[in-house]
């Protein structure tokens, strides 16, 4: 197969530290030895960018409405031959419902990719054929031994209300200090006024703590070392942190939504209602209780465990190349 030139378009780049930037840079290199570049527009604004972009074969834009810009300057240049379109939670959940710009993106892209196995049927029929599902992948990572004298629970995910931080917060407020339940929050405060109501939780409940924003190796650690990871979102095209956290041998409590039960299966028993902080905490106290806490967390684990493969590398590699080279000769 000839390797390609491939422009990778993505509405964050390094210095936002969020899960475009991670899927675009964790693409740029499972797609080796193509020549891939991740740029924020295109062709961008100077004659540098446009000599580049005159060179580019193919393009993979994440987000619809995002990069509605960059999808209509290919189009208008090459038409729909090598156009494909990666769709985030705010575009399956939100605005290809409403946004010209997102709709006008999804009629353009020759091949679609959603990250999660539900995520095609969010979609208008006519797309539907010509999108396939990519699961993202990780790492597998060791199992660390856990302690017993408390449960350690961690979520991920920038302080903005499509996280739902909130949920987190509330739950928390509903845990006794003396639960043996400790909170680690990891994300910056993309909403200040959901930092202020994460420093006002910390400061009423000791056993949760907001680490605020931290790398993707410190996070990756925190996610190893702790017995279960919450993700509270409301709307998700498919978490990375979940593989992240599955891929680590630490099992998840997550919110019922398509993004979530998508990855994790329909029948997956650590499922709690969007917003329902009460279920939150409940959860998590079960999987503390004394006599029976050991055996959920066993059985959560296993659970899992089941859905790993399907976040193997070397899956996303392979299913990238095929749709790198059906977007270049179909």
């Amino acid at each position: 197969m000839q390797n390609r030139r491939v422009v990778i378009v993505s509405p964050a780049l390094a210095d936002a530290n969020n899960g475009n930037w991670q899927t675009a840079r964790r693409w740029q290199r499972l797609l080796a030895p193509h020549h891939v570049r991740i740029v924020r527009q295109w062709p961008g604004n100077d004659p540098a960018a446009h000599a580049q972009a005159r060179q580019d074969e193919v393009m993979l834009a994440l987000h619809a409405r995002r990069s509605a810009e960059a999808v209509q300057a290919w189009y208008a240049q090459h038409g729909q031959r090598g156009l494909g379109l990666a769709l985030t939670g705010t575009d399956l959940y939100r605005d290809i419902a409403h946004d010209p710009q997102a709709q006008r993106s999804l009629a353009l892209a020759q091949s679609l990719v959603v990250l999660q196995g539900l995520g095609p049927e969010s979609l208008p029929h006519q797309h539907q054929e010509k999108t396939r599902v990519i699961y993202q992948s990780s790492s597998t990572r060791q199992t660390l031994p856990k302690t017993n004298r408390h449960l350690r629970i961690v979520m991920v995910g920038h302080l903005r209300e499509e996280k739902d931080p909130r949920t987190l917060m509330a739950a928390a407020r509903l845990l006794s200090p003396a639960s043996g339940i400790l909170i680690d929050h990891i994300g910056a405060a993309l909403d200040p006024s959901l930092g202020q109501v994460a420093l006002a939780t910390q400061a009423q409940c000791p056993h949760y703590r907001w680490l605020g924003a931290l790398s993707h190796r410190q996070t990756l650690q925190r996610i190893q070392r702790a017995h279960l990871l919450v993700h509270c979102s409301r709307m998700e095209g498919g978490a990375h942190v979940l593989m992240e956290a599955i891929c680590s041998g630490t099992p998840v409590l997550a919110s019922r939504i398509d993004g979530n039960v998508g990855l994790l299966g329909e029948h997956y028993d650590g499922l709690f209602e969007p917003g329902n902080s009460q279920a939150l905490a409940n959860g998590m106290l079960a999987c503390r209780a004394p006599q029976t806490g050991h055996a959920l967390m066993a059985h959560l684990q296993h659970q899992c465990a089941l859905r790993a493969p399907l976040f193997e590398p070397q899956a996303e590699r392979a299913a990238l190349h095929r749709w790198v080279q059906d977007l270049w000769t179909i």
